[in-house]
């Protein structure tokens, strides 16, 4: 693993190449290049595709899934963007299309249309604002609207939607989508580990059931909302233990973050998120400037570019 290290950072100088890596990513490919690995920025979707849009490297590569790329590459339309794996995909961003949407706009005439960032570019380009995990509440807020769309995480929209009950009187019109690692962290599966571990606190992401955050929060004291709430919760939390109810190596994240505490969680993975790995980054990087780069490189035709781009800079202003 040490030689491919190597060979990834020297390649890096060589392409002009810059690699962020999202929390989802395996621990390897999560270490930054300062403590010996390859990642020059670690984060979420969002703030990665932030990241990237202040540094000068004309080359991209993406460690996330592939509507994260896309974002990145609305973003920064003048450089290269590549994933080292087209095919990792997102159950989301796969669960609804643009058609869809317009289909919901023709239904829902004049009611805004918020898409959660886990959607493809043309689905976005439909939309009046994308949202993040992190801001999904201050935009739904933000609306005059006493009524809006949200797509594509019905989980995610009816957590939301008990918040949004409790302080405006704002309805959220939801459509059917679901990640496929969040749901399957259950009340009863929540109930279990509790019992094993009757001292932690609960980490849950907005994308799990409602009914799992319901048990969750029995008793037990805890925290449900994005990826940095998590973060920025357990930094200021005095337990010692927690229950993780998200992506496995999100785990590794919290470990690395703060070594002294204890991080319980059923051990699920994202099938999509696992596609990428050190071989294929490698790959990806040793195209650059090659026929091959076809194979990875971000290509979306300008119209979708353009479309896509208001909706995620009107949610940046919220970031």
């Amino acid at each position: 693993m040490k030689n491919i290290f190597s060979e990834i950072r020297k390649l890096k100088k060589e392409k002009g190449a810059l690699i962020l890596a999202h929390y989802y990513m395996s621990p390897e490919l999560q270490l930054l290049e300062k403590d010996g690995g390859i990642a020059d920025f670690i984060g979420d979707s969002l703030g990665l595709s932030i990241e990237a849009t202040r540094v000068k490297a004309e080359n991209i590569v993406f460690c996330g899934v592939k509507f994260m790329a896309e974002t990145a590459k609305v973003l920064n339309k003048a450089k290269h963007v590549f994933i080292p794996d087209k095919e990792a995909g997102c159950s989301l961003a796969s669960s609804i299309t643009a058609q869809d949407v317009r289909e919901l706009k023709k239904k829902y005439p004049g009611v805004p249309v918020i898409a959660y960032v886990n959607t493809y570019a043309e689905t976005k380009g439909e939309c009046d604002i994308c949202c993040t995990s992190r801001n999904a509440l201050k935009i739904a807020k933000s609306f005059n609207s006493n009524e809006l769309i949200f797509i594509p995480d019905v989980y995610m929209g009816q957590n939301l939607q008990g918040v949004l009950e409790a302080e405006t009187n704002k309805r959220l019109i939801l459509w059917n989508g679901k990640c496929e690692v969040h749901e399957q962290f259950t009340g009863s599966s929540m109930n279990s580990i509790k019992a094993s571990y009757p001292e932690a606190e609960v980490l849950l992401h907005w994308e799990v059931p409602r009914e799992t955050v319901a048990a969750a929060f029995q008793k037990t004291k805890g925290v449900l909302g994005s990826t940095n709430d998590i973060l920025k919760y357990v930094g200021e939390s005095d337990a010692k233990q927690f229950i993780l109810a998200s992506e496995c190596d999100l785990g590794a994240t919290l470990k690395n973050l703060y070594p002294a505490k204890e991080f319980i969680t059923p051990c699920i993975k994202c099938q999509h998120m696992k596609k990428i790995s050190l071989t294929n980054t490698l790959q990806a990087l040793k195209s650059i400037g090659t026929s091959n780069a076809v194979k990875y490189e971000i290509d979306l035709p300008e119209d979708v570019i353009e479309r896509a781009y208001l909706p995620i800079k009107r949610m940046m202003d919220f970031v």
